[in-house]
């Protein structure tokens, strides 16, 4: 019989503490989903949810009496987070949907633990574990854990119906957690209902596609995400550009240590164009700052194969390190993937080390002049103060920075003699 009664996580004196109050005078609680579902495969618990049989108003009542700090994070859907010692457990009653439009559910709360288990979506994402540790198995999800299958629990149609969300969460657990090619039943489902994707908050689409994206390796799970035509639905900027370079840049995340990067990889499989990149975040409402962070990539030229590193320090100061940072990642990871027997490919992969490298340590010089530079040689304020002012900058930019301030204020002084 299955246990996580020797994990450390689970002798964790705060869980201890809940699972004993929730599990007295007549209630039952048990762990449920992720934490189980990664203690049997080996990985890291971060997050740990309970299932139980008490209503939610009797889960803080409890924790209220024994001096447990109770927050009723989504209590109209019977969750109820403890918090001891700064860590929060969140408590759910056991549910069963009464009414579901694939994309809320009206729930009831239940004391049966048959059907909130089958009311879940993944069979790894259904398991419990009981006060001593012991693993219960409702839904046949302990093959699956062995087999690293990620299946839908019951009819894979029947499920996504009652959250489209679901299709994504298939193709990112499989990401996860997934070996060989994903269940079949499931991946046919999702191909039939793709086309409800479209019906789903763009929050919760970009959520858990960023989540998706940021996975150790997504690529076995674009790549059937593309052939199921869900990857279109979500990105259609991916249609005529393909996720071919996703490869190469996990591998040179590995190669670099780079830690993966949700943009990054989203950049690595849409076209460079600002305005459909504009379009794609309004679109899917991302944050501002992920917003930014791909008009820069967009925005930032493309690295020639034999840029002197002077003419980069002048493309830095006109399109900042970050943008250009994402350039170099994704060329040098194409120029590693093409590989040996390439003597250009390998230079360029060099020279897109050692800029990458020095634009990590850049700092931006600070132009010496000012608009009140402009003023004191008696130009007149307005449109041409700042003409002239460009002209200068644009002229120590190309001497790469070299000129003081009393060199720039004696050519200021010549061009304001010649107006």
């Amino acid at each position: 019989m299955s246990s996580v009664a020797g994990e450390a996580w689970f002798s964790d004196p705060a869980l201890v503490r809940v699972l004993s109050l929730l599990n007295s005078d007549e209630g039952e609680a048990r762990v449920a989903g992720g934490a189980v579902r990664n203690s049997l495969m080996g990985l890291p618990v971060a997050d740990i949810d309970i299932a139980t049989t008490l209503p939610p108003q009797d889960v803080v009542e409890r924790a209220k009496a024994a001096d447990i700090k109770a927050v009723p994070t989504g209590i109209e859907h019977g969750t109820v987070t403890l918090v001891i010692g700064g860590k929060p457990f969140e408590v759910t009653t056991l549910r069963r949907d009464v009414a579901t439009d694939g994309r809320h559910a009206e729930v009831m709360f239940g004391t049966d633990w048959q059907t909130d288990a089958e009311r879940r979506d993944l069979t790894i994402n259904a398991l419990y574990a009981t006060q001593d540790g012991t693993v219960i198995d409702l839904v046949n999800g302990l093959p699956d854990i062995e087999s690293r299958t990620v299946r839908f629990i019951g009819d894979a149609a029947k499920r996504i119906a009652e959250d489209h969300l679901r299709i994504l969460r298939f193709f990112r657990f499989f990401a996860l957690y997934g070996s060989g090619r994903p269940d079949a039943e499931g991946l046919k489902a999702c191909a039939r209902a793709k086309d409800k994707l479209g019906r789903l908050s763009a929050e919760r689409v970009w959520s858990e596609t960023k989540k998706l994206l940021a996975a150790p390796d997504p690529g076995r799970a674009l790549l059937w995400m593309r052939q199921a035509g869900v990857l279109s639905e979500i990105l259609p900027e991916t249609e005529k550009w393909g996720i071919d370079a996703i490869p190469g840049l996990i591998e040179a995340e590995k190669a670099f240590g780079w830690q993966p990067d949700a943009l990054l990889r989203l950049a690595a499989i849409v076209p460079p164009d600002r305005e459909r990149l504009k379009a794609l975040a309004e679109r899917l409402r991302l944050s501002k700052a992920e917003a930014a962070v791909l008009d820069g990539w967009a925005a930032a030229p493309e690295i020639a194969p034999k840029l002197a590193e002077t003419a980069f320090d002048r493309l830095l100061y006109r399109n900042g390190p970050k943008g250009l940072s994402m350039r170099l990642r994704l060329a040098l990871a194409s120029a590693r993937a093409r590989g040996l027997g390439d003597a250009d490919a390998l230079a360029f992969a060099g020279l897109c080390q050692r800029l990458l490298a020095r634009a990590d340590k850049w700092q931006k010089p600070a132009f010496p002049l000012t608009g009140a530079d402009v003023l004191a040689t008696g130009v007149p304020a307005g449109p041409d103060v700042g003409t002239m002012l460009a002209r200068i900058e644009d002229e120590w930019v190309g001497g790469n920075f070299h000129d003081d301030r009393a060199r720039l204020l004696a050519r200021l002084k010549a061009l304001a003699g010649e107006g």
